[in-house]
């Protein structure tokens, strides 16, 4: 097993999958929240792909790091080659990577591979077979070759397995947040849901927390599986017209939608995508389409095993609910900003230079050349400036 992070003075981790909200969330808090403990590479997909194992090989053997956080991960809607090279083979090669350097491997892994169900423990996971999607697929058979090198390989590995992920800074409109977005666009009709149904929800700001906790506490943690979510899982329907009434829209209408119309509707929305596309005109459903059923079936993950662990929870109050007024005014101002949105434009964005900008562009050109244009004084100040280097940072895009 490796040497214990927790005697050294700083330790050095790679983080793949930077860009993402996960991976994202982890590089802020490590270099905001621990930089006298931890010092994190989030090299970009250009300097280390998951796909090209020598990528992986050249860039571990010249950083020497202490640990590897693994979260990046294909798009859902990829096909079978980029989410067996993402999911799967990026994982394998990581994990190998990592048993060659006998230091901690961190990796994420998804409610995807469970069945549906209500409680269910880290020990159950879906059948393997051909019918699962390429998603689900590549990242089920990760977790088994993971555990295959914990037992026989001697991997120090911990695996978090996460729910639906809520959280800020996510630059793309997906999961949670593309329910978020179809409400507040009010592109949502009806409740394509039924009564009961209930999910779990993962905070993303409180992941961090737990993966520090756990690269200081390898014995405890290593070998493992572990569910992280939010203790007390969410009835969907409720949660739709909370957000409904948080926006004060008219829609989602409080009607429940058979599944088998909403297959049906599925069904004629995909000919008429296809029938787009003949005409040249780019038109896809989103991918989340590809779980529609797991809207109307409950799937809910048991926690005792993290609760049981040494891990103490940062924000034991704080849900999906107590954070939804920080998501809407984060992800509303973004979208407006963007112009995805423009139904709550005056609400979140009251800029004037904004507005002098849109109205009176040749004033407001006038008052900057007057007023800020010169060289800035602190940097003429410092004589050292000119002699020093600079080295860029890593963007940390994540290969999907």
């Amino acid at each position: 097993m490796a040497q214990a992070l927790s005697q050294k003075k700083r330790s050095l981790g790679v983080l793949i999958g930077g860009s993402g909200l996960i991976g994202g969330t982890l590089a802020y808090y490590f270099k905001t929240q621990a930089p006298d403990d931890f010092d994190i590479r989030a090299p970009s997909s250009k300097k280390l792909s998951v796909r090209n194992a020598q990528d992986i090989i050249v860039y571990l053997k010249r950083a020497r790091p202490d640990f590897v956080i693994n979260a990046a991960m294909a798009s859902l809607d990829s096909d079978a080659q980029l989410a067996f090279e993402v999911n799967y083979l990026g994982c394998v090669n990581l994990a190998r990577a990592c048993c060659a350097l006998k230091i901690p491997y961190i990796h994420f892994s998804s409610a995807a591979v469970l069945p549906h169900g209500e409680n269910l423990a880290e020990e159950d996971q879906l059948p393997l077979t051909p019918g699962l999607s390429n998603y689900a697929k590549s990242k089920l058979m990760a977790e088994k070759t993971l555990e295959h090198m914990i037992r026989h390989q001697g991997l120090d590995c911990t695996v978090i397995r996460v729910s639906i992920v809520y959280g800020e800074h996510d630059h793309k409109i997906q999961g949670f947040h593309r329910l978020l977005f179809a409400i507040a666009d009010e592109a949502v009709p009806c409740l394509f849901t039924k009564r009961g149904v209930q999910h779990s929800y993962t905070s993303a700001a409180k992941i961090p927390y737990f993966v520090h906790h756990a690269l200081l506490h390898r014995e405890e943690f290593s070998g493992q599986t572990y569910h992280f979510a939010d203790p007390e899982p969410v009835p969907l329907d409720d949660l739709i017209l909370t957000i409904r009434a948080y926006l004060e829209v008219k829609l989602p209408r409080e009607i429940y939608v058979p599944y088998p119309v909403v297959i049906a509707g599925k069904f004629f929305l995909e000919r008429i995508a296809g029938l787009l596309n003949g005409f040249g005109i780019t038109a896809r459903l989103p991918p989340e389409y590809m779980f529609l059923k797991n809207v109307y079936l409950s799937q809910t993950l048991s926690v005792e095993k993290l609760r049981r662990s040494s891990f103490i929870d940062p924000a034991p109050e704080e849900d999906i609910y107590t954070r939804l007024p920080r998501l809407v005014i984060y992800y509303l101002t973004r979208w407006a900003h963007l112009n995805l949105i423009t139904r709550f434009r005056d609400q979140f964005i009251g800029n004037e230079l904004a507005n002098d900008f849109l109205r009176h562009p040749d004033a407001l050109l006038g008052s900057v050349h007057a007023d800020s244009t010169t060289p800035w004084p602190a940097l003429l100040q410092t004589d050292e400036l000119a002699d020093a280097v600079f080295e860029p940072a890593d963007d940390g895009e994540a290969d999907s």
